[in-house]
Formats: C-alpha cells, structure tokens, sequence
C-alpha cells in the first residue's frame, strides 16, 4: 500500500490513513466489495475515493444529495483530482462535456444520483467504460425507513449482475445491526467484508428532560445558546409553522 500511502500524501495532505481506512482501500484495490460504517466525520470518503484513484478506469460513486455531490467534487477539482458530478443543477452543454470526459478516460471519479446512474442512457455508457469501482453512499436509504426517501436505492442491486467483478463499496453512518443486514441483502452484499468502526462522537452529548411547558423550555434553551445555531425537531408541519412564529 505504499502507492495508496503516497497519494493519500501527495493529493489529500494527510500524513497516515486513520483506523480502518487503510484496511478498506487495500481491500477495494485488490478487487473486494466492501461495507463500510464509519461516523460522519471519520473519513468514508477517502475509503473510494483513494483505490478510485488507484485502480484503472473511472469510480462511479452515487449520492442522494445534490449539495453533497457538489461540494465533494469542488474540494477534490480543489486538490487537483480529475473528477466531476451530473445532476439537474447542469446545463445541457455542461453535461454533454462531462460525458465527453468520461468517455474519453479523463475522470478519475464520477458522481452520479441513483435515478441518472440507473438510466437505460447511463448503463449503457458504463457498459462500454473501464470501471475502477461502484461507491454507494448513504447506503442506509436502501432500508425499509430509507427508501421512502430515494425508492431507486433499492434498484442499485442490479450493479452486481450487470457490473460483475467491479468492486462495490457501501457506506454510511447510520446503521444499526438490522439496517446492516437489509444493506447486504438489497444490495446484494453476501460476500463483501464488512468494516464497522466506532461510533462514538465525543462532540455530541445527548440529555433528555421532562416536558413541562414546551415553549418556555425552548426559549430557555435558545437562550442557553445565544448567537447559536440550533435544529428545532417538532411533530408535524402545523407545529413547526407556530413554533417559528
């Protein structure tokens, strides 16, 4: 792994992979599927995005967000990486030179939302590229509480038959023992070893109180943390709306 070691140096600035980043991009290089859950903060990216870089052909790495795709792409076109993403927010012109670089083996990775990856256009494109490898982030939308938010998640087992041999790597933060195995099993993971670090987030701290009278415990606890952000969670859209007011 000293060529992984090297580009982990030279492009993103970081002097040694982290707890079991090593282990995955080792794995993911010599062709192994993988699953990865690491928490947010812990480094997933950089668990595809290194053996992307290494192995031939173009990672495809699929994402839910728009706003993460975009702001992943702009650090990495930032460190000199060769990549770019294809969602709605582009023109017509600006995607047709993206398609050009991909075919013309010009992108070292390649971010894709399920829907445009799953297109009959897209596949058939990949079906004709070298591919270093699939990366399916935020795996947990494939879930049976997932996938009301992105039901084309679910799709996302057909890489497996289409794609054979092309190593598939899931990541997420966010999975208990039973979302792990809905994972494996929708995306047909059998035989991917699994990468589970801690999840211990020691800047976060989770305190439950009573409730007494809702409003007035809010404005206290705003004013605990003024000139603060906060996230306000409430039950239903009515509620939100009076509690803004």
């Amino acid at each position: 792994m000293t060529e992984a070691n090297e580009l982990l140096q030279r492009v993103f600035g970081f002097a040694s992979f982290r707890g079991q980043q090593l282990a995955v991009v080792d794995h993911l290089c010599n062709g192994g599927d993988a699953l990865v859950l690491m928490p947010t903060g812990g480094g997933k990216s950089l668990c595809f995005q290194v053996p992307g870089m290494l192995r031939p052909g173009t990672a495809i790495v699929i994402s839910p967000l728009i706003a993460l795709m975009e702001d992943q792409v702009s650090s990495l076109i930032q460190l000199g990486v060769k990549a770019a993403f294809l969602n709605s927010s582009l023109d017509g012109a600006s995607q047709a030179d993206i398609l050009r670089r991909l075919h013309a083996g010009d992108l070292d990775l390649l971010y894709v939302s399920p829907e445009r990856l799953l297109s009959n256009d897209m596949l058939g494109r990949l079906d004709e590229l070298p591919l270093a490898l699939f990366a399916i982030d935020e795996a947990h939308c494939v879930s049976q509480w997932g996938h009301d938010f992105r039901p084309e998640y679910r799709q996302l087992s057909a890489l497996a038959e289409r794609f054979p041999g092309i190593p598939r790597i899931a990541l997420t933060a966010t999975a208990d023992e039973r979302t792990r195995l809905e994972i494996i099993e929708q995306l047909q993971l059998q035989q991917a070893q699994v990468f589970l670090d801690s999840f211990d987030r020691p800047n976060l701290r989770y305190r439950v109180e009573t409730r007494d009278n809702a409003n007035s415990q809010l404005r206290s606890a705003l004013a605990r943390h003024s000139g603060e952000s906060a996230i306000v969670y409430c039950s239903s859209r009515q509620r939100c709306e009076k509690v803004a007011a």
